[in-house]
């Protein structure tokens, strides 16, 4: 039995916990770390690409830095309701 972790799994449990937080101000405080999260994500990648397949990234890179700039103003319920969205794309992915 393998006993790695697997990514799908990590991010379901943190939308888990975004959805399971009572108090709303530490749900936002979920929201906002993981837009921070994967803001590093994105530079991190950016970095590493050279300058062709920083050219054929680009939009897609754009694309995912505009989706993150569009949560950042969410309240807790919102938050919730997008946690649990994200929660049923990775079940029917499996």
């Amino acid at each position: 039995m393998s006993s790695s972790v697997k990514t799908d799994d990590v991010i379901f449990n943190f939308f888990k916990q975004i959805c399971d937080e009572k108090d709303d101000q530490k749900c936002v405080e979920l929201g906002k770390s993981w837009i921070n999260a994967m803001e590093t994500n994105l530079s991190t990648m950016e970095a590493n690409l050279n300058g062709a397949d920083k050219l054929k990234h680009k939009d897609d890179i754009q694309s995912n830095r505009d989706h993150l700039n569009s949560l950042k103003n969410k309240t807790s319920s919102e938050w919730r309701d997008y946690a649990t969205q994200c929660m049923v794309e990775i079940l029917s992915q499996k």
